[in-house]
């Protein structure tokens, strides 16, 4: 058996609304949507995306070793086996809810604008048994697969739940089902589907919404758009005596780590990070809450935090004859503004490569001109790629059109010590720009 499930394509069928053609005895152990990484005894999900269509991957998934494929009525030719099902999206959360319900672990679910990827890895850190995705999966497929990939001996699960608009997280709530909810912060991130503030808060809580009865929720103290009543406790964190769980005494190393202190129910534990990013020390006190409900002490909580690492483009730091902090695998106004803010804390002459920050709808322009302001008052050389809304006028830096050009400019003028930040969000691609920082700055 390779994968945590043990499923006839019966139970599939069963669970997707859908109909075997094909022998239903035939057992699956893993589920994919990804016809490059199966794995054998796998069943392959043809997810309909915007840019592509698994169904033109489901005879490469079975000849790379699936068993099996999810595909909607009249779309997979007379590929065998499978399951035929009216939407394979539909089809993969249904399977996921079927997977929660066989499963004994606490589930953790992390939302919110910023910080969801690095809650869950300090929280995954502190606790012994625990599962979580390693990578950042919050979506639609995502969320499923993370629920699919858990083992019958997880203790305790730890999702990430992404929200683009209203009814998202209500949509995948029979995969989550949380026993503790965690909404990080509420920035200005995705106002382009929301449309307004009150509306995310709204599409935020529907996490809080979903828990199980007496589940836990854990929210910012600072944050009055998510005082709300709901049937369960309530825990916040913050840097206020009032929080429950309250962080003081930040400050970072030479390479952007955070240090501080906890504070909860009387006792206090001092905390040093691996992972860059004075933002961070909030979010550990979001995953401290967390773990505490779950029982562990604040001094287990602090040696289980020292051992996370940060995901891939998120606040890696690369010394060489510059330092490369490279934060670019996404931005809004609330992440832009953390990262500067910690790379200003760092010594040296401080330069950052900054692209658009995307899906801020109404207020575009004026968190990118507030950004630039930020980045000057910060001491900032500012240099930013493509289409930057202001953000380069604001900040008295300079716009250029192409990767290459900044790479130049920064090539040019940056000395040995400088600190460059490279940051936009995702579509802008700058990790290639960071790639090439950091290759050309190794010693």
């Amino acid at each position: 058996m390779t994968g945590p499930l043990d499923w006839t394509l019966a139970k599939v069928a069963a669970a997707t609304h859908g109909v075997v053609d094909g022998d239903a005895s035939m057992r699956i152990h893993s589920v994919s949507t990804d016809s490059r990484s199966v794995t054998s005894g796998a069943l392959f999900v043809a997810i309909k995306g915007e840019h592509h269509d698994g169904h033109d991957f489901v005879a490469t998934a079975i000849a790379g070793g699936a068993v099996a494929g999810v595909v909607e009525r009249g779309s997979a030719g007379d590929i065998m086996p499978r399951v035929e099902v009216e939407n394979t999206t539909r089809a993969l959360r249904d399977l996921a809810a079927a997977r929660r319900s066989e499963l004994d672990a606490r589930v953790v679910a992390i939302s919110g604008s910023t910080g969801k990827t690095s809650t869950k890895d300090l929280l995954a850190a502190a606790l012994p048994g625990s599962f979580a995705s390693p990578r950042s999966f919050n979506n639609e497929v995502g969320v499923p697969l993370t629920v699919l990939s858990a083992a019958d001996d997880t203790e305790t699960l730890v999702v990430e739940v992404g929200s683009r608009g209203l009814g998202h997280i209500r949509w995948l709530a029979p995969v989550v089902l949380p026993d503790i909810a965690i909404i990080t912060n509420l920035g200005v991130v995705h106002l382009e589907t929301f449309g307004t503030r009150d509306a995310l808060a709204d599409g935020k809580f529907e996490l809080v919404e979903s828990l199980v009865e007496g589940g836990v929720a854990v929210l910012p103290d600072d944050e009055p758009r998510l005082v709300r009543p709901h049937p369960g406790p309530t825990i916040t964190f913050g840097r206020t005596p009032k929080a429950g769980v309250q962080v003081s005494d930040i400050t970072v190393d030479e390479q952007g780590r955070p240090h501080f202190v906890l504070h909860a129910d009387g006792a206090s534990a001092a905390v040093e990070l691996a992972m860059a990013g004075a933002h961070n020390a909030i979010n550990a006190a979001a995953a401290a809450a967390a773990a505490l409900v779950l029982g562990l002490d604040l001094e287990a909580i602090a040696e289980g935090f020292a051992t996370a690492t940060a995901a891939p483009w998120r606040m890696e730091v690369h010394q060489g004859r510059i330092t490369v902090v490279n934060d670019a695998y996404n931005a809004n106004p609330d992440s832009m503004v953390a990262a500067m803010e910690t790379v200003a804390a760092m010594p040296g002459p401080r330069i950052a490569v900054l692209g658009e920050m995307a899906e801020l709808g109404p207020v575009t322009e004026e968190e990118h001109e507030r950004v630039g302001r930020i980045a000057a008052d910060l001491g900032f050389d500012v240099i930013t790629v493509g289409r930057d809304h202001g953000l380069s006028q604001a900040a008295g830096g300079r716009n250029v059109a192409e990767q290459s050009d900044a790479a130049g400019i920064v090539r040019d003028e940056a000395k040995p010590g400088s600190v460059v930040l490279v940051k936009a969000s995702r579509s802008v691609g700058l990790e290639r720009l960071a790639a090439e920082l950091i290759e050309e700055a190794r010693p």
